[in-house]
């Protein structure tokens, strides 16, 4: 069997040397637009000081420096200095860990290097390459072609044309644009920032909308930007009526903005999902972007093909019949011709059919036509409209087209039948025939591929017009047997809170078939031609209540995901095909394979390295812990440190000094946040993976507002002992409440970490430690030689049989009282 390139020029180029290629690359720079440049460590950590908080507090102690407090100025500076390195030296280990995962993943593209062809990273191709593109490639960057095979380009992503393209020699194509049949040779014109994409990325600069995640944490911001402007200028303005210096009050309005700020946040974020990504890596889930990690957690729906889902996807090729269901040799050899010579995306069905067994090799060397001296002339690729694709070939000085898919779509086209070597009109009777055949097939589960040919005349191309007037062969029919573990992974999903629909191209009775054997609700299923006169609206009540929609193209999976989004959830989509990316991108959770299609794999944002939904099941449990411990450090930093500032608000209006210095309170803070960078390791609520979770600034702000008053009664009676039964001047009271506020709401955390009880879910040992160790830091700094340069003086044994039944009580108190608001976090 031969095949026959278009008939235009070739030219043969060598390609690159490795050599001249590094240079290219490091003269011209990587072959990417739209992403951030990596800039280097020192600038990166220079930003961090560069924060608005960070900067005002370098700018305070300057002018510390100024007016000769100096002790004070070093004091402030080496804190904001530490809390900086400390954000930078945990944030940059995990964008590298979560950079190597990326990596694993990075979209390859094939070229000609020192005369071989070889894969290489796309963003290492230059100018002057030599590429070679096939079915289900993403096209690496702007080249002309210099051979093509039957060569189709989906360039929806720059003209907007549904269609694809036919290329041929010489002419053009484009970065971002997709294969979807043939194959061609192309030399590289452009790169990165120029190729047409590129620059109209670039005039265009549109930010994609904010995702769960990102909304949420702008929310939060809100919140804490709201809070933190009333109360400095509170405090600022009762300190300054109470005859305090401006300097003196302004230092401390801002040490309490710092204070009520979680600016570890961002590092916490980073650190704890990049743990989870490399949790996700060892399960064969690999996350492009740490931000999808609490999107996949969210996930309530899933949407997803059946074949490789629910189904093992691995197509065994069962029986060949003519359309009345009798066995037919005539149909398989058709088939394989179709499936053999066609250039498109390789499919479970075309490898199926090719792949040989000794009956099936027996048929092709005695059969009709002789399979030896066909020679493929053309070729019309498949789409999700028309549903079939053809060949076109020459044998036996005849030509032929050769058409197979849908039944429903091939018999359209179809004027005659064949039925024991015999053709004869397509009357009402032998269609309703020949459907019979197809839907008692497919009530069995079996998947049916129709088959038709015609002989026509020689010309250069061929289009779908030439597709008419077919004499109808018959069926190809598959088994696609439902994967064991598919029934009990469905339980699981469901138990956490996911819906799983299937959105499926097969046929409704294949689906209902399928989707029965595996526990799914099968019984009511939507077809894609009833979605055309639905509005979005409607759909989106329709999609909520449908477990399965058939027949369903990827436009109008595109539209389901997007209705059942417009319906307040949050929607994961897998897909491995070209034409998954418009839903992959659409949903919340964009989920691919590593075996999908380059442009698939590029739209999405988790790609699992084994296909299935155990692994899927798997990922998405660790999006939900990672998610649970971002959660912990901002219910216990926010409260906490809620309850400091407004003690420390209070204290201001009575006391005849400052109850706590700037200083202290930076010690005190970072102290603090040195214990909650172990948060990341900590184990997570059994009760909150159940379900997934979303950003609820409600909680937060209810959490902050119950849970941290109840620190501030323990911090005024800590006022109190102090001030009326030690008879603590400045010094004693700042060092007495310093370790008093650090223990409790460091401490804190061992109860509001859990929705249950402290003692039923232990937390990981790191977090214990880290706690303790804090703990024992701020009581031994007051006897230590540095305890003087914060301003502190050791407290008398007593203070710490205070500080002891303080403590047991006001954890026993959290604990009562944050039950009840745990309920509207777990559910």
């Amino acid at each position: 069997m031969q095949e026959n390139p278009n008939p235009a020029k070739e030219i043969e180029l060598p390609g690159l040397t490795s050599v001249d290629a590094a240079r290219r690359l490091a003269e011209f720079g990587p072959n990417e637009f739209g992403k951030v440049q990596k800039t280097r460590k020192i600038v990166r950590f220079l930003k961090l000081l560069l924060e608005p908080l960070m900067l005002i507090l370098l700018i305070a102690s300057a002018v510390s420096l100024f007016v000769g407090e100096i002790i004070n100025a070093v004091i402030m500076a080496l804190m904001v200095t530490l809390s900086a390195a400390l954000n930078f030296i945990q944030t940059t280990r995990s964008e590298t860990a979560a950079e190597r995962l990326r990596e694993k993943i990075a979209p390859m593209a094939t070229v000609r290097r020192d005369g071989v062809w070889k894969e290489v990273a796309r963003r290492e191709v230059v100018t002057e390459d030599v590429i070679r593109v096939i079915a289900g490639d993403l096209v690496p960057a702007d080249a002309k072609l210099l051979s093509a095979i039957d060569l189709h380009l989906q360039e929806a992503s720059l003209t907007g044309e549904s269609l694809p393209v036919h290329k041929q020699s010489d002419a053009e194509i484009y970065l971002g644009t997709s294969v979807v049949s043939g194959s061609g040779e192309a030399l590289v014109t452009a790169t990165g920032g120029d190729t047409t994409y590129g620059k109209i990325a670039a005039r265009l600069e549109e930010k994609p909308p904010e995702t769960d995640f990102e909304q949420g944490t702008r929310k939060f911001g809100l919140l804490i930007a709201r809070l933190i402007f009333f109360l400095v200028v509170f405090v600022f303005i009762v300190n300054t009526f109470a005859g305090r210096q401006p300097l003196e009050a302004l230092f401390f309005s801002i040490a309490l903005a710092v204070g009520l700020t979680p600016e570890f946040l961002p590092m916490i974020m980073t650190i704890t999902l990049g743990r989870g990504a490399a949790l996700m890596a060892k399960k064969n889930v690999i996350v492009k972007h740490l931000a999808a990690i609490q999107n996949f957690g969210s996930m309530d729906i899933l949407c997803s093909d059946k074949t490789g889902t629910i189904t093992e996807g691995k197509l065994n090729l069962l029986e060949h019949l003519d359309p009345l269901g009798k066995d037919s040799e005539h149909a398989f050899a058709l088939g394989y011709i179709n499936s053999r010579l066609q250039t498109g995306v390789e499919n479970p069905i075309d490898r199926a059919i090719v792949s040989l067994n000794p009956l099936d090799q027996a048929i092709l060397e005695h059969g009709d036509p002789d399979i030896s001296a066909v020679k493929k002339i053309g070729e019309v690729p498949f789409d999700f409209e028309r549903r079939r694709m053809s060949v076109v070939v020459e044998s036996d000085g005849r030509t032929m087209l050769i058409t197979k898919g849908a039944p429903e779509s091939v018999l359209e086209i179809c004027e005659s039948v064949e039925t024991s070597g015999r053709v004869e009109p397509l009357t009402k009777k032998l269609r309703a025939e020949g459907l019979g055949v197809y839907e008692s097939a497919s009530a069995k589960g079996i998947r049916v591929l129709a088959v038709a040919y015609k002989y026509t005349d020689v010309r250069d191309s061929f289009a779908i017009a030439d597709e008419a007037g077919l004499t109808f062969a018959g069926f190809l029919n598959f088994a696609d047997e439902p994967l064991e573990s598919a029934r009990s992974t469905l339980k699981k999903l469901a138990a956490d809170g996911v819906t799983v629909k299937i959105l499926t191209g097969d046929s409704e009775l294949v689906a209902k078939h399928v989707c029965g054997s595996v526990g799914l609700d099968g019984q009511r299923i939507v077809l894609g031609s009833d979605l055309d006169h639905v509005s979005d609206e409607a759909l989106g009540s329709l999609a909520e209540s449908t477990s399965v929609f058939a027949r369903v193209s990827p436009m109008q999976k595109n539209r389901i995901i997007l209705a059942l989004k417009a319906r307040g959830h949050v929607v994961g989509f897998m897909g491995d095909g070209i034409n998954d990316a418009p839903s992959l991108r659409s949903a919340d959770v964009g989920i691919s394979v590593s075996t999908a299609a380059d442009v698939a794999k590029d739209a999405s944002e988790i790609v699992l390295l084994e296909r299935g939904l155990g692994v899927l099941h798997a990922g998405i449990i660790e999006g939900r812990k990672s998610f649970g411990n971002v959660m912990k450090y901002l219910l216990m930093g926010t409260s906490s440190n809620f309850g400091n500032m407004f003690s420390m608000a209070g204290a201001a209006l009575f006391l005849p000094f400052l109850p706590m210095l700037p200083t202290q309170i930076l010690l005190n803070n970072f102290l603090y946040d040195l214990a909650q960078i172990t948060i990341p390791t900590d184990n997570v609520d059994p009760t909150f993976i159940r379900k997934p979770h979303r950003w609820d600034v409600k909680v937060i702000r209810d959490f902050m507002i119950v849970i941290g008053p109840i620190s501030s009664i323990y911090d005024f009676l800590t006022f109190y002992i102090l001030l009326h039964y030690f008879q603590a001047g400045e010094q004693l009271f700042q060092t007495g409440w310093f370790i008093e506020s650090l223990a409790t709401q460091t401490l804190v955390v061992f109860v509001i970490r859990t929705a249950s009880s402290p003692w039923k879910n232990r937390p990981s040992r790191s977090l214990a430690l880290a706690v303790i160790a804090v703990v024992a830091i701020a009581i031994a700094i007051p006897f230590s030689p540095i305890g003087g340069y914060f301003g502190f003086v050791p407290p008398p044994p007593t203070f710490f049989a205070f500080l002891v039944a303080a403590t047991v009580t006001y954890l026993i108190l959290v604990e009562t009282v944050k039950r009840r608001l745990m309920r509207r976090l777990i559910g």
